[in-house]
C-alpha cells in the first residue's frame, strides 16, 4: 500500500508524517518519537474510536491525506545541552592497563596466593573496600631507606621487596596503589615480607616442613588494623575532631567504638560486705560474636559477648571470686567489625578446631540494643524515622503502580463515551479497591511520570529535612560515628575447613554504585558482590551471602564489616 501523508498536532506544533497502512501503531509511534522525543510508551494518540494501540493495524484507520491526529505526552527527560562531551571518549582497546583498571565498572585486581597466604589476601581485599582508608593511606608519608636491590625489584613492579622498611602501613599504601593499576592477580610480595618482619609469627613454617603455615585471618586483621592505628592520622581534621583529640587517629575516628562496663561480684556476700561495682570505659576495634549451643543468630552471640565471667581477687571476701563484666556501647563507629569466635584450642589434637554451628547474620544490623541508655536516646528517633521514610517510599511506589493499572484499564475500555479516568474512578468505587488496606489511597487524577517523580522528590526532600533535624548535635559533630544505629553489610571474610591451621579463606565485598558523570554522585547499587578467591575475582548475587552462615566445613563467615547507613547532610536538604 502507498503511504499517506498525515499531520500530527503535539504541544502547539504540527508534524507531517508518512503513515504506512501496512504497518502497526507501534511503528507509527516510533516515527513520532524521532520527531518529538516522546518515548512510544508515553504517547497518547487519539484516533476515531479511542486511542491508538501498539498492535493497531493502520490500514483499519482508513487515513486520508492531510488528516489530523492529536498526540499527548512529554519526554521522560529533556536534554537541553547537546554540546561536546567534557572529556574525550576513550575506547578500552586504546587504554593502558592502569587506565582500564580505574575505569568505571572494571573488575578489581585479585591477589596471588604465595603459599598459604589466602588468610592475608581476604583480609587485604576487605580493608580495601573502605574508601576513607584508601584516601588517608594515599596521603601517608614515611621515611625509609632502600636496600641495595630495591632498584632491581622496582623494575619488575615489585617496589619495596628489596628493602626492609619495617613500615607495614607504607607497604599497604604501596600495595593498594599497585592493585589499582591492574586487573590481573597481583603478587603481594613486598607487603608479605614486611608483615613477616614486623610480626614474625606470620613467618612460621608449616609442620610438614614445606613452605609457610596457614594463619588466622582475624589475627592478621587485628595486627594490620593496630599498625594503621598507630600511624595514620586524619590529614584534614574538622574543627569538631580537633576538639575531641588534638592528634586524631584515623582508626579511632572511623573503626573504633567505646564501651561503658560494670564489674560486679557474683556472690551476694561481697555486696553485703560493702563491695561496690566497678565502672570503667574502654575502646574496641571489633565486637565478638560468641558461639554456643544456644547461638543461632548474630544477635545471640553479640549479647553473649557483652557479658563475660572473670575470676579475680575480692578484697571484701579475702579470696578469689567470680565476677560478671557487663558492657554496653557508648560510641558506635562508622565501620563496625564483627568477629565470629569460631576457633578454639583442642588439647587432644594439639591444634585449633572450628565451631561448625550455623549462625545467621543480617544484611542490615540494628545495633541500638547493644548501646547504653544514653546513646539509645540519641539513636532511636533517627532509626525510627529512617524506617518511616522507607515505608512511605514503598507506599508511594505501590500507589503509583495501582494508579497506572487503573489508568490503563480505563484507556482500554472504549465501548462507551466515558473518559478513561472516569471509568477508573467508577471501577474503584464499584470494587471498593482490592487494596483497601493499603496505607496510601489512589488519586483520581492521573499524573504523568514527570509529575509523579517531582512530587515524590519533594516529599522525600521534606522527609530528609525532618530526619536531619532529628540527628543529635553531638553525633552530628562526630562524622566518624554511626548516628542511627543501623548498619549495612559491606564485607565478609569466610573460612572453609575444620581448623584454623588448614582450610581456605576468601572475601566477599559489596560492589559500590558507579559515579554519575553529570552529577558526580554515586548511583544506586545493583546489589551485586565481588568474590575474591585469591587471584580469581568474580561477581555473585546477594543470595550467595546468605549461604555463608556456616553449619559445616563449607565457607562460613569469620569476619563481618558493616558500614553505617547514609544519612542526609546539611547540603542534601538545601
Amino acid at each position: 500500500m502507498a503511504t499517506v501523508l498525515v499531520k500530527v498536532k503535539h504541544q502547539g506544533k504540527v508534524h507531517e508524517v508518512e503513515l504506512d497502512p501496512a504497518s502497526t501503531g507501534e511503528t507509527f509511534k516510533y516515527q513520532l518519537f524521532s520527531l518529538t522525543g516522546v518515548e512510544p510508551e508515553r504517547q497518547k494518540i487519539l484516533v476515531k474510536g479511542g486511542q491508538l494501540k501498539n498492535d493497531t493495524d493502520l490500514s483499519t484507520l482508513n487515513a486520508k491525506p492531510g488528516q489530523v491526529f492529536m498526540m499527548m505526552g512529554t519526554p521522560s527527560e529533556v536534554v537541553t545541552d547537546l554540546g561536546k562531551p567534557k572529556e574525550q571518549v576513550k575506547f578500552m582497546e586504546d587504554m593502558t592497563a592502569a587506565e582500564a583498571a580505574r575505569a568505571e565498572g572494571a573488575i578489581p585486581a585479585g591477589l596471588q596466593n604465595l603459599g598459604n597466604t589466602c588468610y592475608l589476601n581476604s583480609t587485604l581485599q576487605t580493608f580495601k573496600s573502605i574508601p576513607e582508608l584508601q584516601e588517608e593511606l594515599g596521603k601517608y608519608k614515611e621515611t625509609r631507606n632502600a636496600g641495595p636491590s630495591a632498584e632491581l625489584y622496582s623494575q619488575f613492579g615489585l617496589d619495596g621487596l628489596g628493602r626492609s622498611s619495617q613500615d607495614l602501613t607504607a607497604s599497604l599504601r604501596d600495595l593498594y596503589k599497585q592493585m589499582s593499576e591492574t586487573q590481573e592477580g597481583f603478587p603481594p610480595l613486598a607487603f608479605l615480607q614486611t608483615l613477616r618482619e614486623v610480626y614474625p609469627r606470620f613467618a612460621e613454617k608449616s609442620r610438614s616442613g614445606h613452605g609457610y603455615a596457614q594463619q588466622d585471618a582475624e589475627e592478621a586483621w587485628s595486627e594490620i588494623l593496630n599498625d594503621i592505628r598507630n600511624k595514620v592520622k586524619i590529614s584534614n581534621p574538622t574543627e569538631a575532631t580537633e576538639g575531641q583529640n588534638s592528634n586524631p587517629l584515623f582508626i579511632d575516628k572511623y573503626l573504633a567504638g567505646n564501651f561503658e562496663s560494670t564489674l560486679t561480684c557474683d556472690e551476694q556476700a561481697a555486696a553485703d560486705g560493702g563491695e561496690l561495682a566497678e565502672d570503667s570505659t574502654d575502646s574496641f576495634l571489633k565486637l565478638d560474636c560468641h558461639i554456643s549451643k544456644d547461638t543461632n543468630h548474630l544477635k545471640d552471640g553479640l549479647m553473649a559477648g557483652l557479658s563475660e565471667k572473670i575470676e579475680k581477687h575480692s578484697a571484701t571476701l579475702g579470696r578469689d571470686a567470680v565476677y560478671t563484666k557487663t558492657s554496653r556501647v557508648s560510641r558506635l563507629p562508622k565501620y563496625l567489625t564483627v568477629h565470629f569466635i569460631r576457633f578454639f584450642w583442642k588439647r587432644e589434637a594439639n591444634k585449633k578446631a572450628k565451631i561448625m554451628r550455623k549462625v545467621t547474620f543480617p544484611a542490615e544490623l540494628d545495633a541500638v540494643e547493644y548501646c547504653t541508655e544514653a546513646l539509645q536516646k540519641k539513636l532511636v528517633p533517627v532509626r525510627d524515622k529512617v524506617r518511616e521514610i522507607r515505608k512511605d517510599e514503598e507506599d508511594m511506589i505501590r500507589a503509583r503502580k495501582r494508579q497506572k493499572i487503573a489508568h490503563k484499564k480505563g484507556e482500554e475500555d472504549t465501548n462507551d463515551n466515558l473518559e478513561p479516568l472516569q471509568k477508573a474512578k467508577e471501577k474503584k468505587e464499584d470494587t471498593k479497591t482490592e487494596d483497601k488496606n493499603e496505607d496510601t489511597e489512589m488519586n483520581d487524577v492521573f499524573k504523568t511520570d514527570v509529575e509523579y517523580e517531582a512530587e515524590k522528590e519533594a516529599k522525600l526532600k521534606q522527609a530528609k529535612k525532618e530526619l536531619f533535624e532529628l540527628i543529635d548535635p553531638e553525633l552530628t559533630k562526630d562524622d566518624g560515628s554511626n548516628r542511627s544505629g543501623l548498619y549495612e553489610l559491606r564485607g565478609v571474610v569466610t573460612h572453609q575447613g575444620a581448623s584454623a591451621d588448614s582450610g581456605h579463606y576468601t572475601a566477599y565485598v559489596k560492589k559500590a554504585g558507579t559515579i554519575d558523570s553529570k552529577t558526580g554522585k554515586r548511583k544506586e547499587e545493583d546489589g551485586k558482590w565481588w568474590w575474591f578467591n585469591d587471584d580469581k575475582v568474580s561477581e555473585v548475587d546477594a543470595e550467595k551471602i546468605e549461604t555463608l552462615s556456616g553449619g559445616g566445613e563449607s565457607h562460613s563467615a569469620l569476619i563481618l564489616l558493616y558500614k553505617a547507613i547514609d544519612l542526609p547532610s546539611a547540603e542534601d536538604i538545601k
